[in-house]
Parts: C-alpha cells; sequence; structure tokens
C-alpha cells in the first residue's frame, strides 16, 4: 500500500530513511556545540538525514534545520538568524552585500551541496506516461492549454489516449528556489510562449497555490488532472508519475539522475574566491540532458565559520553524505564539482 505523509519536511525525510538500508560505515570528523540554519524545502529530506547521520557518530553536537522556503531562509540569514541557510537559488545581486556585511570578517559564499531535479509530477486518470515540450508546459502553467487532450498535448504523445479532463495546475505559494529554476526553465526554453519571466515567487494567473513541497505533492495525489513542479525526490517517495521533457537536443529526456548530472555538468561557476555560485544552462543541447535541475547551495560566511558547521558540511560534501543524499532520490554533485566544494568547506 502507497505510504502518504503529509507534514514537515523532516517526517518525510526520516519515514524515507528508515526504508533504505543504511549507509556504509566510515569516520566522521565530529565537532561539538549546537548550529543552526533554514532555508529550502527542496533539499530538506538531505539536510535532516545529513543531520540525523552526523548526530548518531557526534554524541556532543546539535544540528537543526527549519524548512521555510529559499526566501525565507536566505532572508533570515542576511539578517543574522542561523550559521547557515539553504537555497535553491542564489542569493541576489542586492541580497548579496547585505549577506557579507552579515559575515562582517569575511563574504557570504555559495557551496552546492546536491542535485535536485524538478519533477513534473501529474495525476491524470489512465496517463502512465507523458511527454511534454518547453512550450507546451508554458502553455500548461500559463493557462493557454487547458485540458489533457488539447492538440498540443495531444501532438508531444501521438497515439496516447488523452481524456478530456481539465488540467489543474499546482504551484508554489511562498518564496521558493524551485519556482525560481522551474521558470528559469520556461523563461530560457519556452520562448514566446512564456511570458511571466523568473524569479522566486510565482506570477502566472490561476492554479492551485500551496506552500512547501510536501503540500504540493499532496495536492497532486487528492487532485484529478493535476499536473505540478517538485523537486524529484518528494515525487519519487510518494510515486508519483512524472513528465519526461524536452530539451533543445531534440529529445525527450526522462528524469534521471545521470540525466540531470549532464546538465548540471555543464554548468558555469560564476563566483570566485571560494565562492561557488553555478550558472545552469537550462536550455541545454546536450543529448540525453533533463533541463529542469535545480543545485541546492548551503551559504556560509567564508570566515569566522563554527567549527561544527565546517564539520557538518565536510560530511555533507563527502561520497559518504553525497550517497545518502541519493538514497532518498536526490541526484550526487558531479565528481568534479564535489571535489571543488570539499576542498572550499577544508578552508571555511
Amino acid at each position: 500500500m502507497k505510504l502518504r505523509i503529509v507534514g514537515l519536511a523532516l517526517i518525510v525525510g526520516l519515514a524515507a530513511c528508515d526504508s533504505l538500508p543504511p549507509a556504509a560505515s566510515a569516520p566522521i570528523s565530529c565537532a561539538a556545540g549546537s548550529i543552526a540554519g533554514q532555508g529550502s524545502s527542496a533539499q530538506a529530506n538531505a539536510v535532516n538525514t545529513w543531520i540525523k547521520d552526523y548526530q548518531v557518530a557526534c554524541e556532543g553536537a546539535t544540528v537543526q534545520y527549519a524548512s521555510v522556503g529559499s526566501s525565507a531562509g536566505l532572508a533570515a540569514f542576511v539578517g543574522g538568524a542561523g550559521d547557515f541557510a539553504g537555497s535553491d537559488s542564489p542569493l541576489s545581486a542586492a541580497d548579496q552585500p547585505k549577506a557579507d556585511a552579515r559575515c562582517r570578517s569575511g563574504p557570504a559564499i555559495h557551496l552546492p551541496m546536491v542535485v535536485g531535479p524538478v519533477a513534473l509530477a501529474f495525476n491524470v486518470a489512465g496517463v502512465e506516461q507523458l511527454k511534454l515540450k518547453p512550450a507546451t508546459i508554458a502553455k500548461i502553467f500559463s493557462g493557454a492549454v487547458t485540458s489533457w487532450n488539447d492538440p498540443a498535448v495531444a501532438a508531444d504523445n501521438p497515439g496516447a489516449d488523452l481524456p478530456a479532463t481539465a488540467i489543474r495546475t499546482v504551484h508554489r505559494s511562498d518564496g521558493s528556489g524551485t519556482t525560481d529554476n522551474f521558470t528559469k526553465f520556461l523563461a530560457a526554453s519556452a520562448g514566446g510562449d512564456w511570458s511571466f519571466g523568473s524569479g522566486s515567487a510565482w506570477s502566472a494567473p490561476g492554479g492551485i497555490a500551496v506552500k512547501g513541497s510536501n503540500r504540493v505533492v499532496a495536492a497532486i495525489e487528492r487532485t484529478e488532472g493535476a499536473i505540478g513542479y517538485v523537486e524529484a525526490s518528494y515525487a519519487r517517495f510518494h510515486e508519483l508519475p512524472t513528465a519526461q521533457v524536452g530539451n533543445a537536443a531534440g529529445e525527450f529526456a526522462a528524469l534521471t539522475d545521470a540525466a540531470a548530472g549532464i546538465t548540471v555538468a555543464g554548468a558555469r561557476i560564476t563566483g570566485a574566491g571560494g565562492d561557488l555560485k553555478l550558472a545552469v544552462d537550462y536550455n541545454t543541447g546536450v543529448a540525453g540532458a533533463y533541463p529542469i535541475v535545480l543545485v541546492t547551495y548551503e551559504v556560509v560566511c567564508k570566515t569566522g565559520t563554527p567549527a561544527l558547521v565546517k564539520s557538518f558540511l565536510a560530511y555533507a560534501s563527502s561520497p559518504l553524505g553525497q550517497a545518502a543524499a541519493t538514497r532518498l532520490g536526490y541526484a550526487p554533485l558531479p565528481e568534479a564539482l564535489r571535489a571543488k566544494v570539499a576542498a572550499t568547506v577544508t578552508t571555511l
């Protein structure tokens, strides 16, 4: 029987972890004390599992994480709350100097920690497989296409028996890095079919608005004809079908870790001085690439960071930490990028 859990990301993360085989044992270099972070719900399942594993190994440590959304997490960090922020989008040009000022003795930097492919999860009776080009996705989420048997959807799915069911889109109501990455994909690849720009706040009309990733999957599950965007581990955990997405190579790419990794491997590091902020090509033409991805960051101060933050992030960026996230349905960082993150953590 399919397990259904609606609630805090902590509940989902621990429930998922309990059903998975334990990670291979390896030493964790522990530090003592208490630290707290806040931010992205998309990365919450991974962070909560890292916390559980770390605290089992390190009895003198207390690590807390509040899943409040990327925008709220960054705002809290800039305002001086917490020791790190989790975000699916980098600090804005306006907020970077504010975060640097908060850090006082050095800049705030971005450390990629895990890759979260963004799933287009759906609930349409009789439809188990779905292919969607970027232009069709834009038409669906802008309200231009309103039924599942619309000619635009049918053209992407030749021979499929599509019902006349009304399309019910689901989007985030809170400031979300998942929204930011999804709308960046639409803005980059859907051409004139998407006129709402990009950003962490949803701006297209209509649809069902809910707060947090857990509520997105819950709304999709209970709504016939629904489709929504959510970090892939949530869709996988709830066993929701996900659409194949068209890329600029002319293919329909299935949501797999390998396909998401192809897109992230092509990302450029745009930060400097230990800042590993990335620019992702959402309109990638590389064969096999799944184009809707988010890279989740931990935003920290480059200097003056507590030893426990450094130790905890060293575990998260290690092969052991990445393996723990992968078992939850995330894609691991490409190895070259993981090694850069791990090396940067040692300099904090």
